[in-house]
């Protein structure tokens, strides 16, 4: 009699932040390749997420969570306990209001409001979370090409340049702080895409950018340690 062979479980990503744009774009680019993804909503509205949960039943999970709200991330952590995460990747990101305003005419509220939510809460989830994160996973998390102080040369968005740059020492300082052998992790520029955050004028689509940014991020479990990489797996400097 001859036995069915043993199916493997699909690996699974966590996705902070796929109820729209880039983040749901990556969770359904996932499910394409036979990932279970678990992504995070705020609130109790429908998203594109619930449409896809929808269309790949038992393949996509949703759960609630505003990620500048540390008591939430608690609560998420204790919900998903036992739980194993092969990606762990936090796609959290906004901008100030008036988009090229300068740093010396920002108002304090709107400072602490874009570098909480670009900086300070990504690392709260990831300090929270990254225990589930087995050894041969991978922790990243979405900064952009303008975080990079060495290629700063036109200043402008000058308080979203900051938020992605400290994110991106955040993540070195975490970095730094792990057990040896490292764990692969990524911080990602998807480049300038047609997004709300990005606006109409950007050259790339999503459709441009994340199946490739997928791709980098899939090789990249391979190589353990940080790595600032863009959507084309070319390395950006610090």
């Amino acid at each position: 009699m001859s036995l069915s062979p043993v199916t493997a479980p699909s690996p699974t990503i966590f996705i902070i932040g796929a109820s729209r744009g880039l983040g749901h774009a990556m969770a359904a680019e996932f499910v394409t390749k036979g990932w279970h993804v678990i992504g995070t909503v705020r609130g109790g509205a429908r998203t594109l997420l619930h449409d896809l949960a929808d269309e790949n039943e038992r393949r996509v999970e949703i759960e609630t969570l505003d990620i500048n709200e540390p008591g939430q991330i608690a609560a998420l952590r204790t919900r998903l306990s036992g739980r194993v995460l092969d990606m762990l990747f936090v796609n959290a990101g906004t901008t100030t209001h008036e988009e090229h305003v300068r740093i010396g005419e920002v108002s304090t509220e709107e400072f602490v409001r874009v570098m909480v939510t670009n900086a300070l809460s990504p690392m709260r989830a990831i300090e929270a979370l990254q225990d589930l994160v087995p050894a041969d996973g991978l922790i990243g998390a979405m900064s952009s090409g303008q975080g990079s102080v060495a290629n700063n040369v036109k200043g402008l968005r000058e308080v979203y340049r900051g938020s992605k740059a400290a994110l991106n020492m955040f993540m070195r300082s975490f970095a730094a702080r792990e057990a040896v052998p490292p764990r692969a992790m990524a911080l990602m520029a998807p480049g300038w895409i047609r997004t709300e955050l990005g606006g109409a004028s950007a050259p790339l689509s999503i459709g441009d950018s994340i199946p490739n940014l997928v791709n980098v991020l899939l090789a990249k479990r391979e190589r353990p340690g940080l790595e600032y990489l863009d959507y084309l797996g070319r390395t950006v400097p610090w």
